[in-house]
């Protein structure tokens, strides 16, 4: 037995939780800018090759084992817009995003210097374009916010009587909000919308 309990302490000692069961887990850096309307968010938009192409996001991309999160963002962010990670001050990570999927987004808040952005190239294979958005656009416009329900369909055969629950079960059900905003012909919504609506907050 006390092996057994050594063994645990030992495992969780230094663990940094994560979202349980969940089999992918991204980091995404939220860039910072300073221009002379004020402080900026940098995005981009996805090229035409990839998943989800078109759609504005901010850097990043899934963690690779024995990286942080912050390593992770820095990382993507030099792979897809060639910003040097020596010129990103890390401010902190705001709060993370579970996704329904089972995946995990851990976004992390730095402030590029105007060195950084003078040297951001993006990756065509990877990103359209980059694009700046002032934050008191989004403290000044509320987002569109549209929500679609979660509703479990349980499966076929499930073993009500076993578990000791009677049929039709009151499954859980959830909602998920999806926020829009519209800037200069392009979107910002989804769990990017997400992550900067919990920045402003």
């Amino acid at each position: 037995m006390r092996g057994e309990f050594e063994a645990l302490a030992a495992r969780f000692r230094d663990y940094v939780p994560g979202l349980l069961g969940a089999e992918r887990e991204y980091a995404v850096l939220c860039p910072l800018v300073e221009r002379p309307e004020g402080l900026c968010l940098l995005f981009e938009r996805r090229g035409t090759g990839i998943r989800q192409a078109g759609e504005t996001c901010f850097p990043g991309g899934r963690r690779e084992a024995g990286e942080s999160p912050v390593q992770c963002a820095l990382r993507e962010t030099k792979e897809e817009l060639s910003i040097p990670r020596e010129t990103v001050t890390v401010l902190g990570t705001p709060d993370f995003l579970a996704s329904q999927g089972g995946f995990l987004v851990r976004p992390v808040l730095g402030l590029v210097s105007p060195e950084g952005y003078a040297a951001a190239r993006p990756a065509p294979a990877e990103v359209a374009e980059i694009f700046l958005v002032p934050l008191s656009f989004f403290r000044d416009h509320p987002p569109a916010v549209y929500s679609y329900a979660l509703r479990p369909v349980p499966p076929e055969g499930f073993p009500y009587e076993e578990v000791g629950v009677s049929e039709p079960y009151p499954w859980a059900e959830g909602r998920v909000e999806v926020p829009v905003w519209y800037w200069q012909g392009r979107a910002i919504w989804g769990m990017t919308a997400r992550i900067v609506r919990g920045l402003l907050a």
